[in-house]
């Protein structure tokens, strides 16, 4: 019987419900970038702005700002995080369905619980205070704070400085699936979130619902 003894969350599509506030953050930056900054280009549609979910912020904004230098970039960058964290305030987003009796079950049956998101700092501890599950995992890992170029990476951190040997990788996009494969993880692939067809394939195994990582904890592998 495999003892799982922790486990390592993607935060937008994997904890929470991005999407509402995501496009009305997306939606407000580009306005101001018009505004402010003379911005006259493609403003990016519903389905462009949620591809990009879960992308580092060096990829997004070469995805959706191409041929604009990284100055501006960065003040998109900027504006953006301004916007999630007022829309959050506005009550923009939610937790999906039973994250946070899923998330306390866990914690009280003595996993420890991480996150790793490619997202700024600011943003991950902001939305996680406001839906009041910051105090249920023991790190919260962001590319915006330790600058790394790929989840992959990311997790390795988490593993060396928890000396993590069992542990599980929550996510819905494929380089969460990538990211835990590559360390080794017990990949699990959540298909209620922003995963295109297919992009899941490679995780050990899918589930459609968050209270479904329960029957997961003590399964013989």
């Amino acid at each position: 019987m495999q003892q799982y003894d922790a486990f390592i969350f993607d935060f937008d599509g994997t904890l929470f419900q991005t999407e509402k506030l995501v496009i009305y953050a997306f939606e407000e930056t580009f306005r101001r970038l018009e505004i402010e900054d003379g911005f006259n280009g493609d403003v990016p549609n519903e389905a462009q702005i949620l591809s990009v979910i879960g992308n580092t912020e060096k990829e997004l904004w070469d995805k959706l700002l191409p041929d604009y230098p990284k100055e501006l970039h960065k003040k998109a960058n900027r504006y953006l995080l301004e916007y999630e964290i007022a829309g959050v305030k506005e009550g923009y987003g939610a937790l999906y369905p039973d994250v946070l009796d899923t998330l306390i079950q866990l914690k009280n049956q003595g996993k420890e619980l991480f996150i790793a998101s490619n997202g700024l700092k600011e943003y991950i501890d902001e939305v996680t205070k406001a839906f009041r599950i910051d105090h249920l995992f023991t790190a919260m890992y962001t590319a915006g704070e330790y600058k790394t170029d790929s989840k992959t990476d990311l997790i390795k951190l988490i593993l060396k400085s928890y000396k993590i040997h069992n542990g599980i990788m929550v996510g819905d996009r494929l380089s969460d699936i990538v990211a835990g494969n590559d360390n080794g993880l017990f990949t699990i692939g959540c298909d209620f979130g922003f995963s295109r067809d297919g992009e899941l394939n490679d995780a050990k195994q899918i589930i459609g619902r968050f209270a479904d990582l329960l029957s997961i904890v003590n399964t013989e592998r």
